[in-house]
């Protein structure tokens, strides 16, 4: 019998001693940064520079579906995409912008840039918001691209982040309009910002880290 609890004892022990190895192996310590570091850069690779190299890709495959013997559909990374619409087809980028940069994360569009606060209105339209940020913080936008009618989408605004704050929905609208140059679009939701697009464009679909346009077809 002593044999027996001997044995089971020094089974307990090496259990045990497995079990630490797999927790050290596995559980990085609060000192390791450096998986840490590594993680965020692979996904910070995922946002891309909005150029004008890349909003005429984005033209040139956007007329590629006007031609009668063209595609039916074209793919587009989110720089070519948010290039494109943000600084040829809506405008809409605040005047103060810089460093401006798109990703594609799920099934949405992430626009974000440095800014100027007052180019929302000041601290005064933010609110308490605004008293947690500088006179120049960043701020990024993410949603889906809609397309309305034909020869009119809107980006539909699901999510705003102003520096470290995420904008409650209630308050979208107002940072929205802000930032909309131009007449009111009959149709543009409170929380879009209103896409002319071509009138043979019919659809967008936001998948797998691409924006593909689909032509419509008669």
């Amino acid at each position: 019998m002593r044999g027996f609890f001997r044995n089971l004892g020094c089974l307990i022990i090496i259990l045990l001693a497995v079990a630490l190895w797999y927790w050290y192996a596995r559980v990085p310590s609060s000192g390791s940064t450096g998986t840490t570091i590594g993680t965020a850069t692979s996904v910070s690779s995922g946002w891309q520079p909005l150029t004008a190299a890349d909003a005429d890709r984005g033209r040139a495959a956007v007329q590629s579906l006007g031609r009668q013997s063209g595609p039916v559909f074209a793919n587009l990374s989110a720089a070519e995409a948010a290039s494109y619409i943000f600084t040829v087809v809506a405008k809409q980028l605040p005047p103060s912008a810089q460093n401006a940069q798109a990703a594609i994360i799920g099934d949405r569009l992430y626009v974000r840039s440095d800014v100027e606060l007052k180019d929302f209105g000041g601290s005064k339209a933010l609110g308490a918001i605004g008293m947690l940020l500088g006179d120049r913080d960043s701020v990024r936008f993410g949603g889906t691209i809609n397309m309305l009618k034909p020869g009119l989408g809107e980006f539909l605004v699901q999510e705003v982040k102003l520096g470290r704050v995420d904008v409650p929905n209630a308050l979208i609208p107002r940072i929205l309009t802000q930032m909309k140059r131009g007449k009111d679009i009959p149709g543009i939701s409170q929380n879009g910002l209103p896409m002319v697009m071509p009138s043979y464009i019919s659809d967008v679909r936001i998948s797998s880290g691409k924006i593909t346009l689909y032509k419509s077809v008669r």
